[in-house]
């Protein structure tokens, strides 16, 4: 098989509303390198969308999954449970920030997790309204379409969405929209157009994934969090793509100092085996009666075995220091490029997950999303696999494993340095 006979199939047998970034068809992945059905070999920049913090196939984590593959592949948590299950939730509950109580549920994907959060949130209230932030991504399911801040591809045509979801902008100074007019932008929204009283809980990415890789200043989370408190609203924050070592610590609300009422997770925790979590605080956790949280693959057993050899290794590879450190270099390239290219606009980083703006002729005000496009797919004709993100498409983002051996870091960002002159 070639990717231009696998291409062929996909476009006859796959809907087009699954998107494909790159047309190249993955046969073996190692570490940070992807080789394709040719055997073309790519450096991997975007660890299935942040899933692979721990690498593709990292040994400890394949022989988790392969122990328990040994004893059952599935039971059920809700007909009979299981202790990898049990195991992975007393340690992300003694994980989770603040010192308050807590307990973790397991589900399959992170829609599902933010879901539950809502549903939980609601039955710990007994109200309906949330507000999420513009720019914000959390799903593609129906609520999770309602809360997610960016309409293409996500939401067009898809509506009418469920009721008592509201946004407020996201602070991005970069783009004009400090954190004084968001806050000013909830007190309206409190005035105008819904009483806090009828509101269960804020959801926020402490860093925008699909938004931009936008990070929330702990001076604002800590804001939020004081408003949450005085209105009785729920906090949660949705780690689904910064957690686990990405953003330099196990969770970036560390980075606030707060203590969230739920935390969603899901992408990194396994090393690429489907699961997802809601982790809370234990009285909130405990409302919904018996029956009304779970799923039938929730908490796969193979999941779950994975989800504990992932905490080892981030632990013993530590990965936190490592992701700040790769989050450095990547930062100092970038800005290196930017010195000689005035389409390179802000670059950011939180740890390792990092990004760069491409705009036209230093102008902020003028998102480039097609040389973006541009950069992306000559990278990729050169062996380095990117995405881009963004409300306005315009944002490059670095999702490298965080085992990336650095010489293969440096081969990378070499190629990206070759993809921006290129298309200059």
């Amino acid at each position: 098989m070639n990717n231009e006979t696998l291409l062929k199939s996909r476009e006859a047998s796959v809907p087009r509303g699954i998107g494909s970034m790159h047309p190249v068809f993955a046969k073996k992945a190692l570490n940070a390198e992807i080789w394709d059905e040719e055997g073309n070999r790519y450096i991997d920049f975007a660890s299935g969308i942040a899933v692979n913090n721990t690498g593709h196939n990292h040994p400890k984590v394949q022989a988790a999954a392969a122990a328990q593959l040994d004893n059952f592949s599935h039971v059920c948590f809700q007909v009979t449970p299981y202790a990898p299950y049990i195991e992975l939730a007393e340690k992300l509950s003694a994980m989770a920030p603040g010192s308050t109580p807590k307990k973790t549920i397991f589900l399959t994907t992170g829609a599902e997790a933010v879901e539950n959060a809502v549903k939980i949130a609601r039955a710990a209230t007994g109200r309906p309204g949330v507000i999420a932030f513009g720019g914000g991504f959390h799903g593609r399911t129906m609520m999770t379409m309602a809360l997610t801040g960016k309409v293409a591809p996500y939401k067009i045509g898809f509506g009418p969405f469920p009721a008592d979801v509201w946004h407020v902008p996201f602070p991005v100074p970069y783009h004009g929209v400090s954190e004084e007019d968001s806050l000013r932008a909830l007190e309206t929204l409190f005035r105008a157009d819904v009483e806090p009283g009828r509101i269960a809980a804020m959801i926020i990415e402490p860093v925008q994934g699909e938004g931009g890789f936008y990070a929330a200043s702990p001076a604002f989370m800590q804001k939020l969090r004081a408003i949450c408190d005085e209105h009785g609203i729920l906090l949660i924050c949705d780690e689904i793509q910064t957690g686990f070592a990405r953003t330099g610590r196990t969770f970036a609300t560390e980075y606030a100092e707060i203590e969230p009422d739920m935390m969603t997770v899901a992408k990194a925790m396994a090393g690429g085996f489907p699961i997802s979590g809601v982790i809370g605080k234990k009285d909130i956790m405990d409302t919904p009666a018996p029956g009304g949280l779970g799923g039938t693959y929730g908490g796969s057993p193979l999941g779950c075995a994975a989800g504990l050899a992932v905490l080892d290794v981030i632990k013993e590879e530590n990965l936190c220091e490592r992701a700040v450190e790769i989050g450095e270099r990547v930062t100092r390239h970038c800005n290196g490029m930017r010195q000689s290219d005035r389409g390179i606009g802000d670059v950011r980083t939180l740890g390792a997950m990092a990004a760069m703006e491409m705009i036209h002729d230093g102008d902020a005000s003028r998102p480039d999303p097609d040389r973006t496009k541009q950069i992306v797919g000559a990278a990729r004709d050169r062996g380095l696999l990117l995405l881009s993100c963004g409300v306005r498409a315009n944002v490059i983002r670095f999702l490298m494993p965080l085992t990336i051996p650095f010489e293969v870091l440096d081969e990378g960002l070499a190629i990206l340095s070759d993809a921006v002159k290129s298309t200059a």
